[in-house]
Formats: C-alpha cells, structure tokens, sequence
C-alpha cells in the first residue's frame, strides 16, 4: 500500500510540472502529448473532459464524428495504397484534408473516391503527393513542427489552441479551426515563424463572426446547463 501511494505521488508531481509547463510539453512532439493525456485525467478526473469539450468550438456530436472519420478514412485508404503510400486523414467540422505521398494520380483520385463515400463528410481538400513514401526522418520532423507551431499558438495572446487543429505534412503546415479573420490572420502569422523548416502555411479555417465567437464564449459548459437551476 505504501508503495502504492508513493508512485501515485510521484505521477501526480510529473503531471503538475508537465500543466505548469505547456510550451515545453508540446515543443518536445507527439509522446509527451501522449503522456499529458494521462496526466490530466488522474488530476481532475470527469472535469478535465468536461472543460476541453466545452472549450472546443464544435460540438460534442461533431467532435466525434471527426474522430470517426479519420479512423474510417484511415482504413479505406491504407487497403488502396498498401505499401506503396501513405495517407493522413485529417477531419475538423467534418471537412476533411488529405495528405501524404501515393504512387499515381489514379491512387491519388481513388482514394478521395473512397472516403468522399464516407456518411458526414462535408467537404475534401486533397493535397495528397504523387511521390515516394516519406521517411520516418520527416515525418518526426513534422510532428516536431506541429508541437512548435501549438506552443507558439498557446503562447499568442488572444488565441486559444482550443479553436485549432494544426496538421503537418511534408514540411507543410495546414491550419484548421472556427475562427474569426482576425484569429485566422494571427495565427498563420504565427505559424510561420514557430519553427525553421516550414515551407508553407496553408489555411483551411472555417470562419466565423466577432458576434458568433461572443455567442460561443457566453454559452456553459453542457454540463453546467443541467446544474443550473429552474427560473
């Protein structure tokens, strides 16, 4: 039992440091993102899933349809490339980016084909490659620009990292989200000097109004509407 309470101890400790320290947790990629997840939970159990929801400017409903449609996407375009490419499904409010490297245009085309056919999908952008397959190299690069790129946006005043979904690939950044121009603005700004190896930014926002963004900000969390009383 002691030992027990010990190790929980020194966990909780890590995931403190790791809450006081966002910037750095992100700038090191992927596997501490990973590993924060399982900081947050352990700290504030149901409440910490309860505010990075409401935060998100999709709902709920939405939110999880994206999910589903990066794994669905995943899986039709990994048994049309197999070996000979490699496909990254990106869904944010349902509209969907593709990226990687495929042997042909015929591949490249079969592919949207496949996932378009997906219940939910509003919208593609293919920016898929006719290339070899990158390497693991470049793809940790990426991964490593991506985390750069969300410290620098957590660290911009007036931005919140909520309303975005930030992808790399091939040393392109595409920016995703619900946000007004100004937001947009600022962000791809940002973006482009977060970290060296950025070829290109790529905005695919879908915008919305000052108005809308004080309607979001003003509205409770779902799980505060049923703790409100009756009037």
């Amino acid at each position: 039992m002691k030992a027990a309470i010990t190790t929980a101890a020194k966990l909780a400790g890590k995931c403190a440091v790791s809450a006081r320290r966002p910037l750095l947790a992100l700038a090191l990629g992927s596997v501490l993102a990973t590993s924060l997840q399982g900081c947050f939970p352990i700290m504030l159990g149901a409440t910490a899933v309860g505010t990075m929801a409401a935060v998100d400017r999709r709902s709920l409903g939405t939110q999880t349809d994206d999910t589903s449609i990066e794994l669905k996407g995943q899986g039709r375009a990994a048994k049309i490339t197999g070996d000979q490419g490699r496909v990254a499904v990106t869904s944010y409010n349902r509209a969907v980016l593709l990226t990687g490297e495929v042997k042909d245009d015929k591949m490249k085309a079969e592919v949207e084909q496949q996932i378009a056919s997906i219940d939910g999908i509003k919208s593609i952008e293919n920016d898929l490659a006719v290339a070899p397959v990158s390497s693991l190299g470049a793809r940790s690069n990426d991964a490593l620009i991506t985390g750069k790129v969300k410290a620098a946006i957590i660290d911009t005043k007036d931005l919140y990292l909520s309303a975005f979904k930030v992808h790399t690939d091939r040393g392109v950044v595409y920016l995703m989200g619900r946000v007004t121009q100004r937001e947009g603005k600022m962000a791809a700004e940002v973006t482009r000097n977060a970290a060296s190896g950025i070829k290109k930014v790529v905005k695919l926002f879908e915008y919305i109004s000052e108005d809308e963004l004080k309607d979001l900000a003003n509205q409770p969390a779902p799980d505060q509407k049923a703790d409100q009383p009756a009037k």
